[in-house]
């Protein structure tokens, strides 16, 4: 049997109600798995409308445009960006002889670029801390092999973080590592790292502390998947369109309506997706293989080392649920980590940094002098 989802909008420029049904095969139909794992067999499940009287070419997302939001091109597991500047030129940084050298692994959020962890980098590039990032796509995950692929990449990050920090420098100083990691797709990333790291103490005990930005939700909830998924597709899409409006641009009062009928495609896309993501992950994360995986991940970062963790989120975050982030903050504090965090309260998923930059660099300098620097700083 398929699933259908029925919406009943009401236009202002329309004068009948917008209805549309849209069929989404069953989460256990091998069709409904090539729709989201595979973009090549995505072009035969697109109807059109000698397929399917109902469909409305104003709601398509077409084959090409699905196909490249699902691509995955090759990509280097990881890249390094070194600063130039020594910790003990900063004046904010704390002045200690033999301060260790310091790599920040920033580990971005699913659909992120490397472009967009940049502004991130240069934040600990001009405070004198090497950066690492790491980006995982859509297409990472949903692919044939479930995700494995994306762990061979992490197992080589953590391979190259264990060598580096394993080391030291010329002149002698230890080598540490801090992780600032972004949404759970990051968070997630992270835990398979210290998984990677289980057994080596040595490696353990140069983490001198994590940043979780946006993530932080050990739930294994479809309906939070199906939110992050949808929102990096969504993301993905929109910056991939050809044509967009631009509000008091050349003919604004013509413009008008499309870019009402834009909105409503989009919400109408938005709805579609997240339902197909809840069915299909309802079914995904149960597997005894998938929910075996992600439960070994999640044991090991509520078993974090016993470094410093700040929580930036918001109660806005429509991604992750702001309560779930506070409840496990709150079982980390139980169990003797020390914990700090900031609730931004109206800022966007992922989003707390460009629309609060003074407040987020001002938290993640405090943070890092605690990490390093030795400095007592109560919250």
């Amino acid at each position: 049997m398929e699933s259908s989802i029925r919406l009943l909008h009401s236009s202002p420029l329309l004068h009948h109600p917008l209805r549309r049904t849209f069929k989404i095969p069953p989460p256990s139909s091998a069709s409904f798995r090539h729709l989201l794992i595979s973009p090549r067999q995505f072009p035969n499940q697109i109807p059109n409308s000698n397929q399917n009287p109902n469909y409305s070419p104003n709601f398509q997302i077409t084959n090409n445009q699905f196909a490249h939001i699902l691509s995955s091109p090759n990509r280097p597991p990881f890249s390094w960006n070194y600063s130039t500047k020594s910790p003990q030129s900063q004046p904010k940084f704390p002045p200690k002889v033999n301060s260790p050298v310091i790599t920040a692994v920033l580990l971005g959020w699913l659909g992120s670029k490397q472009k967009h962890l940049r502004r991130y980098l240069e934040l600990y590039n001009s405070r004198g801390v090497h950066a690492v990032t790491f980006v995982a796509g859509v297409g990472d995950v949903l692919s044939f092999d479930l995700g494995k692929k994306l762990e061979e990449r992490i197992g080589s990050l953590a391979s190259e973080l264990a060598n580096w920090v394993s080391g030291e420098e010329e002149d002698g100083r230890q080598r540490v590592l801090m992780f600032h990691t972004f949404s759970n797709t990051g968070w997630l990333a992270y835990g398979a790292i210290l998984d990677n790291f289980r057994g080596r103490e040595d490696l353990l005990r140069k983490i001198k502390g994590c940043v979780v930005d946006s993530g932080g939700d050990p739930n294994i909830d479809p309906k939070v998947w199906a939110a992050g998924f949808t929102a990096a597709l969504l993301k993905k899409r929109s910056s991939s369109a050809s044509t967009s409006f631009e509000p008091g641009g050349e003919n604004q009062e013509g413009s008008a309506p499309e870019s009402i009928e834009k909105e409503e495609e989009r919400l109408l896309i938005e709805t579609m997706l997240l339902s197909a993501f809840e069915k299909f992950f309802s079914f995904l994360l149960n597997l005894p293989n998938i929910n075996r995986r992600l439960m070994k991940v999640i044991r090991a970062l509520k078993d974090q080392p016993p470094c410093p963790q700040l929580y930036l989120y918001s109660t806005a975050d429509k991604v992750i649920p702001y309560k779930s982030v506070e409840s496990f903050i709150s079982e980390q504090s139980r169990g003797g980590r020390k914990v700090w965090s900031h609730n931004f309260v109206s800022s966007p998923h992922v989003d707390h940094y460009r629309t609060y930059p003074d407040v987020y660099a001002s938290e993640l300098e405090t943070f890092l002098e605690e990490c390093v620097g030795g400095r007592k700083h109560q919250v």
